[in-house]
């Protein structure tokens, strides 16, 4: 489920919650998987993790202010 960081950009703060809450299911769904030796195929670990990450990213930049999107919706 790779998302563009444009696309996530264009979402609005509970789009990007309801995300971030599917992107951490994902990553328990994978860790209990890997734990019982299903994973197969381990990069999606990192794939996960790294969307997460952008995730909170572009939710810090909007609290911070930092953001094109931020100014545009105050």
């Amino acid at each position: 489920m790779s998302s563009k960081v444009s696309e996530m950009r264009d979402k609005s703060a509970e789009e990007l919650e309801e995300l971030e809450i599917e992107l951490r299911d994902q990553l328990v769904k994978l860790s209990v998987a890997k734990a019982t030796q299903r994973a197969t195929n381990t990069s999606t670990f990192q794939r996960v993790k790294k969307d997460i990450a952008r995730v909170l990213t572009i939710k810090r930049e909007r609290q911070m202010g930092l953001s094109k999107d931020a100014a545009a919706q105050e």
